[in-house]
């Protein structure tokens, strides 16, 4: 109140402690009166209490919140990788053998229930990835034993009846055998180098298709071939597209009755033609094969499942006309390993029609 009325200029204030409670404040001002001292007394007792409360409270509540914490802490962490333990122990013991076990799918509604889906999906693709291996397996132990059956049929006939065998005849026989499992193991082999190594390496080139294909139209033998070829380059190993248009030629050859048209073609690229069925290649463009044949045809139910290995459809199963069911496994695996695509469909002329498309270089 003594500071309402006080005019002047102010001296600087000053602060003591004149007891252990208090606290003084003073300060100078002049007046016309004269300079005036204006004090003011505060005391501490209820702040100290105070601050002696607190000080007190969290000497008690610090350890106890320290340990609250780290408990909650315990319970939350366990809690949040409890999921991530049951999938560990549930991963532990799936092996080769129970690759039909899954993981629990632990409904979180974060990260580790998608991890969860993704390694069930993983899971899912490794067990169907082993089935068709033990079919694969089963099928070839199954192609390999028929050849050597025969030979041996061969040999023990021949050997038990010696003097009324006609060892040239017999020796022709085993040849043709011989021939077929050479063929079988090749294309064995030929698939699973294609399955190693799935994609094009820096020692592919560029192969002329055109000159590939008009090189593998002797393989028609049997009925009449018409070819309309385009120069076309794509990038690859030329022996596994050799091996692609034979297989092709070789079994539109063998289901036809009378006439084999191919036509190879370019889609996009610098051809002008805009490219009617995208995607295109890396390059702008395919390179697009076709091979018609005027036979029977595929049923559409079974178009998609001739590409898979050993398939013979009931009007190719017998020895001499069928194959091994490898060909056009083979085409397809040669196909996706450059990049293409390869799809039966029916033919105009009423057959069938398989059309590959590679990426142009």
């Amino acid at each position: 109140g003594g500071e309402s009325g006080v005019g002047g200029a102010a001296g600087a204030p000053s602060r003591e402690r004149s007891a252990r409670n208090l606290v003084v404040a003073a300060r100078t001002v002049r007046t016309p009166d004269g300079p005036r001292t204006v004090r003011a007394v505060s005391r501490l007792g209820q702040v100290t209490a105070s601050v002696h409360v607190v000080q007190r409270a969290l000497l008690v509540a610090t350890p106890l919140l320290t340990v609250l914490v780290g408990a909650l802490t315990w319970f939350a962490v366990d809690r949040a990788l409890r999921p991530i333990e049951a999938v560990r122990r549930r991963a532990e013991v799936i092996s080769h053998s129970t690759l039909g076990e899954r993981l629990p799918h632990a409904r979180t509604g974060d990260e580790v229930e998608r991890l969860t889906a993704t390694l069930n999906a993983m899971l899912d693709r490794l067990a169907a990835g082993a089935r068709r291996q033990r079919q694969f397996v089963s099928d070839a132990s199954h192609e390999l034993r028929t050849p050597l059956a025969a030979m041996r049929a061969e040999l023990e006939i021949s050997l038990t009846y010696r003097g009324d065998t006609d060892w040239r005849l017999a020796a022709t026989r085993l040849l043709d055998d011989h021939r077929r499992l050479d063929r079988l193991t090749g294309d064995l082999l030929l698939l699973a180098r294609v399955d190693d190594d799935p994609a094009p390496t820096a020692r592919d080139g560029p192969v002329d298709l055109a000159a590939v294909v008009d090189g593998e139209l002797a393989v028609v033998t049997r009925v009449r071939s018409t070819a309309d070829l385009v120069p076309v380059l794509t990038v690859g190993v030329e022996a596994d597209l050799v091996r692609l248009v034979r297989n092709l030629l070789d079994n539109a050859d063998r289901h036809a009755a009378t006439t084999v048209a191919v036509q190879l073609r370019r889609v996009g690229g610098d051809d002008g033609t805009g490219g009617s069925t995208p995607p295109f290649g890396p390059f702008g463009g395919w390179a697009v094969l076709t091979v018609d044949d005027d036979g029977p045809g595929i049923p559409a139910v079974d178009r998609e499942r001739v590409f898979d290995r050993f398939v013979r459809l009931d009007a190719g199963r017998d020895r001499d006309s069928g194959g091994s069911g490898l060909g056009l496994a083979i085409v397809r695996g040669v196909a996706h390993r450059h990049g293409g695509t390869v799809t039966a469909t029916a033919a105009p002329a009423g057959g069938a029609r398989f059309e590959v498309r590679l990426p142009l270089a």
